[in-house]
């Protein structure tokens, strides 16, 4: 039996949990809380949320929002500047993917010197990171549960993959009540990235039990709620399934990785500045039919996970329904459906294949993948 290992923060969830933010910042030993987020955040009204429980446990804070939705590099240089400038001892991320990445890069060098991009793979921090509670405002990235914080190389045109367990957050707080400010597009864009998520974890060579059960029960989430969560904001039952399904496919991934579909993402959202669930979604179908001989067995889960009646039939037919399930929801969704359509043009595949097969999730992709395999998948998708 191989040896793994399962990682994850103190988890705090339901409604109502944002009001434990300034306890658990106190917990933690803070004193001066730097608060990342995003204008959009702060437009729907949850930054001020925030302060004011901060402001019950007595805590100063300095906010800062100046992070795009791929997070630079030049960005985190910047925050960590502030964080220094205000003599700040503890992170706060509250938002999407970006606010929290960007927000442990910033923690990353409140205590690691030198440029974010020499922490680029694995296991690379040195030293310990102060404080950091993150409370996620989509259901998407799993960013407050997982050791990964993705930030572009401004000068490569790339997105880093920087993976430690040094960035799993002390505490994640997830509050439900945030996603009904999102409008339907990010709904369905993040809830993308969320099964991508659950099924490249499942599927992953670094899988092992204590994943799989989370990636199985967050695509259970996804096919039951995914689509009702898009259709109205104000669907209570169905925002707190896809939150759950989001923090359990954030906590697999985490621990089993990714794949190709991440291994290529990263390189479109670097290159052309997309929409990160946007371009899973794109991706997804077509990785899932190059994938399928090396798990055909799992696959049949994945049908079965996603609604698909497997009864009766055999591996390869019960196996081949999980591409007609992901299909069908992208298509019910009405995400964009091809690479040309976010802006890639033929001529640039060759460099972002490359790229590609480097990243550190196709290494845990069950299939192997060559340049030439990734370049025609991308040309598939265009």
């Amino acid at each position: 039996m191989q040896i793994s290992k399962f990682m994850t923060p103190e988890i705090i969830f339901g409604n109502q949990s944002l009001g434990q933010v300034g306890e658990s910042l106190r917990r933690l030993g803070a004193s001066r809380v730097f608060l990342v987020s995003d204008p959009g955040v702060a437009n729907a009204g949850w930054i001020e949320r925030i302060i004011s429980y901060l402001q019950q446990q007595k805590l100063d804070y300095h906010l800062w929002t100046n992070v795009t939705a791929n997070p630079k590099d030049y960005e985190i240089h910047a925050g960590i500047a502030e964080y220094r400038a205000k003599e700040c001892n503890a992170i706060l991320g509250v938002g999407g993917g970006s606010a929290i990445d960007a927000a442990k890069a910033i923690a990353l060098l409140a205590t690691n010197e030198g440029s974010i991009v020499q922490y680029e793979g694995v296991d690379n921090i040195q030293h310990p990171l102060p404080p950091m509670v993150m409370v996620p405002t989509t259901a998407g990235s799993g960013s407050e549960v997982s050791q990964f914080s993705i930030i572009v190389d401004s000068a490569r045109k790339v997105k880093m993959a920087i993976i430690s367990k040094s960035l799993i957050p002390d505490i994640a707080i997830i509050d439900p009540q945030t996603l009904m400010t999102k409008d339907k597009l990010l709904t369905a864009n993040t809830g993308m990235d969320v099964l991508t998520h659950a099924i490249e974890s499942y599927i992953s060579l670094a899988a092992t039990p204590l994943t799989e059960v989370h990636s199985l029960q967050a695509m259970r989430l996804i096919a039951q709620h995914l689509r009702p969560s898009v259709a109205s904001q104000y669907n209570t039952e169905a925002k707190q399934a896809m939150a759950m399904a989001s923090l359990q496919a954030g906590i697999a991934f985490s621990n089993a990785i990714l794949g190709a579909v991440h291994a290529m993402s990263h390189q479109l959202g670097g290159f052309l500045d997309a929409p990160h669930g946007e371009v899973n979604a794109i991706l997804l179908p077509h990785v899932l039919e190059y994938n399928y001989i090396a798990a055909p067995e799992k696959y049949r889960h994945i049908a079965e996970c996603l609604g698909e009646n497997t009864a009766g039939l055999s591996t390869h037919a019960a196996s081949r329904l999980t591409l007609k399930a992901v299909k069908e929801l992208v298509s019910d969704l009405e995400v964009p459906q091809s690479l040309s359509a976010i802006g890639l043009h033929p001529e640039q595949i060759d460099l972002l294949s490359t790229l590609a097969v480097l990243d550190v999730c196709m290494t845990t992709n069950p299939r192997d993948m060559t340049v030439h395999d990734v370049a025609t998948l991308f040309r598939q998708a265009l």
